[in-house]
């Protein structure tokens, strides 16, 4: 059977998906392994799971929370991912010496995975856990995509000795992107993307305390308002909106607030839930409405359970996903600048509405999410690749590894250093 490395970023969102993938090899009879944080990797994926620790960057500046648009993604490429890739760079080196995969599974924003797999002569396949890249989004911005390259050809000096010259966002072998044609939208793609659909999977059992009672306790409609786990710092303004429109509907909706901040105060009324975490997968199949920043994966969750949404983009790839949503009919966008009680309260009302045909549209995305496959499609391609790359790593598979165990270097170059873990 095939052995598959997965590499990926310390990023929640990212993680996700590629827990689906995993399984899904898994139950078939494949070996897996990661490359990334351990503690992250093994709090989704499971306690047992096989990692290989790569570092962090330690001194990532925080990000300040009025930062959007151009400055954002400047910030993102060279205060975070390029940072990253530097410092797993080592970490992913040593996993593919050690583990020796057929193919290495690399995040899209985990470029190191990319950039080393390729130096070592490895196959590669790219997880794309959002779609924005897929749509181009920086192709009026030739000077901003120039930038880009830039960035990627000094990591590749660095990580890679200048060998190849892939992109490593976008792998030859194949890209796997978690959407389908129904929320991503008629966006030309290069050839090798394979829409599988997202890979919506059970997380592994914890400490549920959630109040099911609660929900039990009225027949009105249930709204989840969410800003992913990385977005405190722009957060506090608008939860408290939300929780002030929210609260002035007591007649028509109950809602749960999730605040990992701390961030709503004063006293709620009883319709309305602030905890500082959720079951999220297990509480969609009791939901009606959710609203969030356009996070790809609280959407594509969203979506995969027909619930349709109220986005409100901070940054990043979030307002192209936004737009996505308000394309496929699925959910009422905001700026989230301007987003005020009155305006979160009219959009809620909006989506909740079955004469405006939000939520048929979500169902209709779930179904084009349910039959594309996910992560067992994302399995498939794998399970090919790695069927046809077996003859070629055989045949070189012995000088290669002896390659890989002379650059692997110090003892300590896979230790995880202390750092801050970045999660969304």
């Amino acid at each position: 059977m095939g052995r598959f490395l997965f590499v990926v970023p310390p990023l929640v969102g990212h993680v996700n998906p590629a827990v689906g993938t995993a399984a899904a090899l898994a139950a078939r009879g494949h070996d897996v392994a990661w490359a990334g944080h351990p503690d992250l990797v093994r709090s989704l994926a499971g306690s047992d799971a096989v990692v290989h620790p790569c570092a962090l960057p330690g001194d990532v500046p925080p990000r300040p929370a009025d930062l959007k648009g151009p400055a954002a993604f400047r910030f993102l490429w060279e205060s975070f991912l390029v940072p990253l890739a530097d410092a797993m760079a080592p970490g992913v080196r040593t996993a593919i010496g050690a583990y020796d995969p057929d193919v290495v599974v690399c995040d899209q924003q985990a470029v190191a995975g990319a950039l080393v797999a390729e130096s070592l002569g490895r196959t590669w396949v790219t997880s794309a856990t959002t779609s924005a890249e897929l749509v181009d989004p920086l192709a009026a911005m030739p000077k901003v995509a120039a930038w880009v390259d830039e960035l990627l050809a000094g990591l590749r000096g660095r990580v890679g000795g200048d060998a190849g010259g892939a992109d490593p966002r976008f792998s030859p072998h194949g890209v796997l992107a978690y959407t389908t044609r129904a929320l991503l939208g008629p966006a030309e793609l290069p050839e090798q993307v394979r829409l599988v659909g997202p890979s919506v999977t059970a997380r592994p059992a914890g400490g549920d305390d959630f109040p099911w009672e609660w929900l039990d306790d009225s027949a009105l409609p249930t709204v989840l308002v969410s800003l992913g786990t990385a977005n405190n710092d722009a957060g506090a303004r608008f939860l408290n909106a939300a929780a002030q429109a929210l609260g002035a509907m007591a007649d028509r909706v109950r809602a749960v607030l999730v605040d990992p901040g701390g961030l709503v105060g004063g006293r709620l009324p009883d319709h309305l839930l602030v905890r500082p975490h959720v079951p999220q997968l297990a509480l969609l199949e009791r939901l009606d409405a959710v609203v969030c920043h356009a996070g790809h994966n609280t959407v594509c969750e969203a979506l995969w359970h027909g619930v349709p949404l109220v986005v409100a983009p901070i940054r990043d790839d979030q307002p192209i996903v936004a737009g996505q949503v308000v394309d496929a009919g699925a959910g009422v966008r905001l700026r989230f600048g301007r987003a005020d009680a009155a305006r979160i309260g009219a959009a809620v009302d909006a989506v909740l509405d079955p004469a405006r045909g939000h939520r048929k549209a979500a169902e209709a995305v779930g179904e084009s999410f349910r039959a594309a496959g996910g992560s067992a499609s994302a399995a498939d391609h794998l399970e090919a690749v790695a069927a046809g790359s077996a003859g070629a790593a055989g045949a070189s598979r012995a000088t290669g590894t002896t390659e890989i165990a002379a650059s692997i270097g110090g003892d300590d170059s896979h230790d995880c250093h202390d750092g801050e873990v970045r999660v969304s």
